[in-house]
């Protein structure tokens, strides 16, 4: 499965199981297994060690403690859709992992920002030692 230019998931590090879908449903409802659980393991598979460190620290309720990604598809009614919806996720996934995020640059403020906080700063002064009581003359 190619995930970008750089990422490609080799098929064999995928395992896909099929279940029976849960719902409610008709005819042949218990008899055939149409919904997909897709797991694939994060930490053994063949991923750049940058983009494996990101998905293991995406905070995702589909990633479990041991780092195995489950995808549960069950919303077409054929196996062959889920397993496309399955395999379209984990690539959604992945390519979101992958993506480096910008670093942010460290500023600092102005010269006229330090200036205006510091007379703000000495004008509410001012105002505070209004309200206090006048002191009597000796």
């Amino acid at each position: 499965m190619r995930v970008n230019r750089k990422i490609t998931v080799l098929d064999s590090e995928i395992e896909l199981r099929s279940v029976r879908a849960s719902g409610p449903g008709g005819q042949k409802v218990n008899k055939v297994s149409s919904a997909v659980h897709l797991f694939f393991d994060v930490k053994a598979s063949s991923l750049p060690d940058e983009c494996k460190a990101r998905l293991l620290n995406m905070q995702d309720r589909r990633i479990t403690a041991d780092g195995v990604v489950v995808i549960k598809a069950a919303r077409f009614r054929t196996r062959e859709k889920n397993r496309q919806d399955a395999l379209d996720r984990l690539r959604q996934l992945i390519s979101h992992a992958a993506r480096e995020r910008k670093s942010r640059k460290k500023t600092r403020p102005t010269l006229a920002s330090r200036q205006k906080r510091l007379q703000s700063k000495s004008r509410r002064s001012r105002i505070k030692k209004l309200r206090k009581p006048v002191a009597a003359e000796t």
